[in-house]
């Protein structure tokens, strides 16, 4: 595992960071040892829009309140930008460009330089919002110390954070394939369906968003118990909007609807 020495100098070196903090494992490991090393002089900040889970700003209100961050939510409009409702390969750039434009005066302000948890892992899928927020000066503290995925788990649970073992959970505009509009509506009964199935006791999932089904990706040991509580999960889906339920066999994996792009 990397030496967290490496992260830490690394972040001196910036002396000041606003932190894009998702609540996700990443983000969250990059926000707190931030936080430690700089203190007052680190700003963490959640992007709040539809394409968030309501889950994720609870998550993130709550994570700052127990580590002691520096935290405000900031609004985003990134489904104002008809690039983006487009919804084709683009799209997360679009995202990530409204991001920085909108937390740009706030580092300004703070003096500070953006910081993403972009892990190495990270640089070989399909992410075009890396690009846009390099072209606008963010940098990824989490790629230059080294640290992969399994790293920056390692190191949280190392360090007792609770979000060692957090499920990846991706902008809920990933559920919905390349070439669908992303609407206000798709995105709300992707966050229902998805917060309805883990009020069932599932952690890991995703509600891919295909009109009026829904294709659900689970961990292959939770397939049987899908079909063992079929109905509630039927239910569940069905409350928030969908007309038919699937079960994807292959069970879950995140970033599969990028293999659309070939």
């Amino acid at each position: 595992m990397p030496d967290l020495g490496a992260l830490r100098t690394r972040l001196l070196e910036l002396e000041r960071v606003v932190v894009a903090f998702s609540g996700g494992a990443d983000s969250a490991f990059l926000a707190y040892v931030a936080n430690q090393v700089l203190g007052a002089k680190a700003l963490a900040v959640t992007a709040v829009s539809p394409s968030l889970a309501p889950e994720e700003e609870i998550d993130c209100r709550a994570l700052a309140e127990e580590w002691g961050l520096r935290w405000q939510p900031v609004h985003t409009d990134e489904l104002a930008n008809p690039a983006y409702a487009l919804n084709d390969g683009e799209r997360c750039y679009f995202c990530k460009a409204e991001l920085l434009e909108v937390v740009a005066p706030l580092a300004g302000r703070e003096g500070a330089t953006v910081v993403l948890g972009v892990n190495v892992d990270d640089l070989g899928d399909h992410r075009p919002g890396q690009r846009a927020a390099a072209e606008r000066g963010a940098v990824f503290p989490l790629v230059e110390a080294g640290f992969t995925k399994a790293d920056v788990r390692a190191a949280s649970e190392q360090l007792g954070l609770r979000t060692w073992d957090k499920p990846a959970a991706a902008c809920l505009a990933s559920r919905v394939p390349y070439g669908t509009p992303v609407t206000m509506t798709v995105l709300a009964e992707v966050a229902a369906a998805e917060s309805a199935l883990r009020g069932l006791g599932f952690r890991q999932l995703r509600v891919r968003h295909y009109g009026d089904l829904a294709r659900l990706e689970l961990p292959i040991d939770d397939l049987q118990s899908v079909l063992d509580r079929r109905d509630e999960v039927v239910a569940a889906v069905r409350g928030a909007g969908y007309r038919y339920v699937t079960l994807d066999l292959e069970g879950f994996r995140s970033g599969n609807l990028n293999a659309a792009l070939g």
